[in-house]
């Protein structure tokens, strides 16, 4: 990958009676940072950054949000473009190879992930040992490391052309094994894969159909669903690619480093939000119970905490929210659904929040999470598949941030460092004299 950070001067730190000049550099948005790899050397010093929420762990080029002005870029284009103009696979193509598909090369990139959706039949035999009420989370996890096992050509090959099947493998093989794990839980023939239909279409054929009937994709939905897909499909560098950057830097295999990625986002906090925020709005239950909700949020004794409404990064209006609002409308339409007791209490709950100085004050707006979980819901999705879903959506920003790392120079193992408080150095005492 080409460098392409800008030198913007020096920051000095004097720190045990040395004074160090450390690089500044710019990006292309955001802020400067302060290049302390050579701290250590220098001064004998290390930072400390618990969570790492001040510490940039690599340059990359794929996606930008300002959290401050609620803004989220994908190769420079904003998500709302996209999600309006664009499809899930022509989003595949932009974060895999970094520009925009000609018509020629959206077509050849559809063929080929088309030609990648099948499993290999003894990979289906994996289901049989997982038990019948297994989470998906715990299945998708499983099948995805055991893909490693049918493709160990991948391990370590620095070929771009075998790096580049292992993606579109990848992004093709994630909604098969996904809604296996949906038919699994259901106890349901597994659906294979049909050429004929869009990536989205084929997802919700494979979930949905079954052989005793004909199963019509509604278009609304898979519109829907193709934008699910996309709000989901990258975020920078959040704690599941985090969690794959650092699985790949070690030279594990492709697939291996991926299933750490799904495990990573099967946490409550991370891909798991929007299960807590229908959960929220089920437990309301209806318009007239907003208000007395609403002050248990506000009273901290009450342990009540608001769901789908602020981010770890944003601090203003989350782009996505607004897409997947309209969205969900879109969808309860299509199904008649418009008087949904689930929508309703969460455009009051928005409305009120929005407007009431205490959560204006803490800008806790609401975020993606707050409407997708409804969307998936009404689609008819099972509860516990939402976060199953996230993963296919996340699967290309995964494959496309861990390219960049395999093919980054200055990249090395993933190795923090950390202050040390336990017990100080002592001798070791025979067990007859303790």
């Amino acid at each position: 990958m080409e460098n392409k950070v800008k030198d913007a001067g020096t920051a000095k730190l004097e720190v045990g009676g040395k004074t160090v000049s450390l690089p500044v550099y710019s990006g292309t948005h955001g802020p400067n940072v302060i290049d302390i790899r050579k701290l250590y050397a220098e001064v004998d010093h290390f930072t400390l950054d618990p969570g790492f929420t001040s510490t940039g762990s690599c340059e990359s080029q794929i996606t930008f949000i300002d959290g401050d002005e609620g803004i989220l870029l994908h190769r420079g284009y904003p998500i709302e473009q996209l999600a309006e103009k664009s499809s899930y696979l022509e989003l595949c193509y932009l974060l895999l190879n970094g520009e925009l598909p000609t018509k020629d090369e959206y077509e050849a990139f559809g063929k080929d992930v088309r030609q990648h959706t099948l499993l290999h039949t003894q990979q289906d035999r994996f289901f049989d040992g997982f038990r019948r009420d297994s989470h998906p989370m715990a299945m998708l996890t499983g099948a995805v490391g055991a893909m490693a096992a049918f493709y160990p050509g991948a391990m370590g090959n620095e070929d771009p052309e075998e790096r580049r099947r292992d993606s579109i493998r990848l992004v093709a093989k994630m909604p098969t094994i996904a809604a296996r794990c949906m038919k699994y839980n259901l106890g349901q023939k597994f659906v294979d894969p049909q050429n004929r239909l869009s990536y989205s279409e084929n997802f919700l054929n494979m979930c949905f159909s079954v052989s005793a009937e004909d199963y019509e994709v509604n278009p609304v939905l898979a519109r829907a669903m193709d934008r699910f897909f996309m709000l989901h499909a990258d975020h920078e560098q959040n704690a599941s690619t985090s969690t794959v950057r650092l699985v790949a830097s070690s030279g594990a295999h492709p697939f291996a480093a991926i299933a750490a990625g799904v495990a990573s986002l099967w946490g409550p906090s991370h891909g798991g939000a929007n299960e807590a925020a229908l959960r929220q709005l089920r437990e309301i239950g209806d318009i007239s119970n907003v208000p007395d909700f609403v002050k248990k949020v506000k009273d901290k004794s009450s342990g009540v905490r608001l769901m789908g409404f602020g981010h770890r990064v944003y601090k203003n209006y989350d782009p996505r929210a607004k897409v997947m609002q309209k969205t969900a409308h879109e969808v309860l339409d299509a199904l008649d659904l418009r008087d949904h007791p689930l929508l309703k209490v969460a455009m009051e709950l928005e409305r009120i929040a929005l407007q009431d100085e205490y959560f204006v004050a803490k800008k806790l707006y609401p975020n993606v999470d707050f409407y997708s979980g409804i969307i998936l819901e009404a689609m008819g999705f099972p509860t516990k598949m939402f976060t199953v879903l996230f993963a296919v959506a996340r699967t290309v920003g995964w494959v496309a941030q861990m390219n960049e790392m395999l093919e980054d120079p200055s990249q090395k193992i993933g190795r923090p460092r950390q202050i040390y408080t336990g017990a100080a150095m002592r001798d070791y005492t025979a067990m007859t004299s303790r």
